[in-house]
């Protein structure tokens, strides 16, 4: 799960990004707003970790120029403003969490979980399809209740094929799910990936769509 952390805090913001990272979440990190409205008018972000004290452009401003937009990516406001009426603020402007500084780590991936959850329509914490149960905070898998032992990218892989929900997912769309600045995927990646998922799962599992891309469960259209 792609990841933009909007932080202008160096050591807050490294710490938070490696956090993160270690939950298994892919993460680029901004220092200013612009920035921030940059990034998040062009990348398919999971979800958005946002300061509002940000140089530039406030956090503010950004998160109602996303909503103006009719953007739908989650928000989690992150900063040190803790009055009542900044929370109100925030939360009213567009926030779909509001969570003030110092912030226990593991916390935070849990709640950006939750709302990655909720934006893709699932009501519980596992993601699951014929007979396929995926805990995105276990970072586990079963097919028919036994375990299936995943490399860290397969994962990552079914994770993003099982949040769409059975929609179609093109290559590009799920390299730009899968990988943050820096870690471009070679151009067969993707397919290789597929292939070493069919033979750990059941290989109807996983369909490919000829010329369009990928999708879980199902049949094709």
């Amino acid at each position: 799960m792609r990841i933009l952390l909007a932080e202008d805090d160096e050591p807050l913001g490294r710490a938070v990004r490696a956090g993160l990272v270690q939950a298994g979440f892919s993460v680029d990190w901004v220092r200013d707003g612009v920035a921030a409205w940059n990034e998040l008018s062009v990348t398919p972000y999971h979800a958005a970790v946002l300061d509002l004290g940000l140089p530039r452009q406030d956090g503010i401003t950004v998160l109602r120029r996303l909503r103006a937009e009719r953007s739908t990516i989650p928000v989690l406001v992150l900063t040190a403003r803790d009055a009542v009426e900044d929370r109100v603020a925030g939360l009213d402007g567009g926030a779909d969490d509001y969570v003030v500084k110092p912030v226990d780590l593991v916390e935070l991936a849990a709640r950006l979980r939750a709302l990655i959850r909720r934006s893709a329509g699932q009501s519980t914490a596992l993601l699951e399809s014929a007979g396929l149960s995926l805990d995105p905070a276990a970072r586990s898998v079963q097919l028919d209740g036994t375990a299936v032992a995943l490399s860290p990218r397969e994962f990552d892989l079914l994770h993003v094929l099982m949040l769409a929900g059975g929609r179609v997912l093109t290559r590009e769309q799920i390299e730009e799910q899968l990988c943050a600045w820096g870690r471009e995927l070679e151009s067969n990646s993707i397919e290789v990936y597929v292939h070493r998922l069919r033979k750990r799962l059941r290989p109807e599992l996983l369909r490919t769509i000829r010329g369009v891309g990928y999708a879980i469960g199902g049949s094709a259209p």
